[in-house]
């Protein structure tokens, strides 16, 4: 495999990773903005217990997911009381302050950047990209997401059925946020580098779009809408300057045409289908 096509798919695994954080709270009806800053969290938290504590790589990057989660869980507890448009602007100033916090932090770096030790070599990205969509998998088939899907179509129906809305909502933001951490603790072990201008906003609005043109209708449009976002603009190289205006006006108009994105739940069940009429 050259080294350019490792790269893709290396830039692809990270964006599968952050659009699963991305569609978790929005499976509950919650748009996060600020999934960014949940990657930084993890990004130069784990970088940090490297460089200064010497801490193992295969033990900082699940420290550095974890802090991601516990923060996800401290500000959902009250940022939950947002919704709507709120809680997304919400979100996006909350993004913004971790960002703003680390680039002024001396002790990791600040504006300059942060140097990190060990290194994660393209494999582990595979690999810790494709255990987190088996997790996702896993995920959608239990209770925890029907109750999800439940609070989203309707939180009063929800809550008088017996399910906790507001711990499922908290639930599945910190949830979010760790599996947010877990990308910026690889994307800091395999770059070797950490800086807080990458995740700025842009970071978290391109991460929304992967997930709401794959479709948040099943667990299989985030991966979609990342694999999209990534290798299109590569195939469209040859046209040189004109390849992102002719990307985003199919992007405007296939939103257009089809808003509950590519991946739909009744196009998933049409396979279903028909997978087994072609077996047979």
């Amino acid at each position: 495999m050259s080294g350019y096509l490792t790269g893709v798919l290396v830039v692809l695994a990270f964006n599968v990773m952050a659009a699963y954080a991305v569609y978790l709270p929005l499976a509950a009806g919650q748009l996060n903005l600020g999934i960014a800053g949940f990657m930084a969290i993890g990004a130069y938290g784990s970088a940090f217990l490297t460089n200064e504590y010497a801490w193992p790589m295969w033990a900082a990057i699940p420290a550095g997911a974890l802090a991601a989660g516990l923060t996800g869980l401290l500000i959902g507890l009250p940022v939950l009381r947002t919704h709507g448009i709120y809680f997304a602007m919400a979100t996006f100033a909350l993004g913004q302050v971790i960002s703003a916090a680390f680039l002024n932090l001396e002790v990791v770096g600040g504006a300059a950047g942060y140097p990190v030790t060990d290194y994660a070599g393209p494999n582990v990205v595979f690999a810790a990209a494709a255990g987190v969509v088996l997790l996702m998998l896993y995920i959608s088939r239990t209770r925890f997401a029907l109750e999800l899907t439940a609070v989203k179509s309707d939180p009063t129906v929800a809550d008088l059925l017996g399910v906790p809305v507001r711990g499922m909502k908290v639930a599945a933001f910190a949830l979010g946020a760790m599996v947010a951490g877990f990308g910026g603790a690889l994307y800091a072990h395999h770059y070797n580098f950490v800086e807080a201008q990458h995740f700025n906003v842009l970071l978290s609005v391109f991460t929304v779009l992967y997930v709401l043109f794959g479709g948040t209708q099943t667990v299989w449009g985030p991966l979609v809408g990342a694999a999209f976002f990534t290798l299109v603009p590569e195939l469209l190289r040859a046209s040189d300057q004109w390849r992102y205006a002719v990307f985003a006006v199919f992007i405007i108009v296939f939103m257009a045409i089809r808003p509950q994105g590519l991946v739909t739940a009744a196009l998933f069940r049409l396979f279903r289908r028909r997978a087994p009429e072609a077996s047979s």
